[in-house]
């Protein structure tokens, strides 16, 4: 039996004979399943990542406030001894304050950046494929058919 060469179109577009088309539908099914896996696998793990991110940007963000509550303890140590005691304890309490805030300032700056690497909480890269997927399918759609 001889094989039959697929039609082609004047647009270009080629018919595959009738008993290729359970085989191509076979095919196109395991590869759209295939895909579809992918997309996710790789949206979890954009997902994973971005959690790490967040989590320590958070954490961070919780040791710059510890800072600043120690901060504000040393500070009203400086009044108490600026004020009950007129010596210089007082310069040595506030440069532990001053020390204390330049932590919690370093803390905060550190937490901000790991916070913005995760936001937004989407999983950019996956979306981008599924995206560019999508338009890839329009351009083998039959006409006036949309996806």
């Amino acid at each position: 039996m001889a094989t039959q060469a697929p039609a082609v179109h004047e647009d270009g577009r080629r018919t595959a004979p009738d008993g290729q088309v359970g085989a191509l539908v076979a095919e196109l099914t395991s590869d759209v399943s295939r895909l579809v896996r992918d997309e996710l696998q790789l949206a979890k793990i954009e997902l994973k990542d971005k959690g790490k991110e967040a989590g320590l940007g958070v954490g961070l963000f919780g040791g710059a406030g510890a800072f600043a509550f120690y901060g504000l303890g040393a500070l009203v140590t400086t009044a108490i001894l600026g004020l009950a005691y007129v010596v210089p304890a007082w310069l040595a309490a506030l440069i532990v304050a001053l020390v204390l805030f330049a932590v919690a300032g370093v803390a905060a700056l550190l937490g901000k950046r790991h916070v913005s690497r995760a936001t937004p909480p989407v999983p950019q890269r996956a979306v981008d494929g599924v995206h560019e997927d999508l338009e890839a399918l329009k351009g083998h759609q039959p006409l006036g058919r949309n996806v």
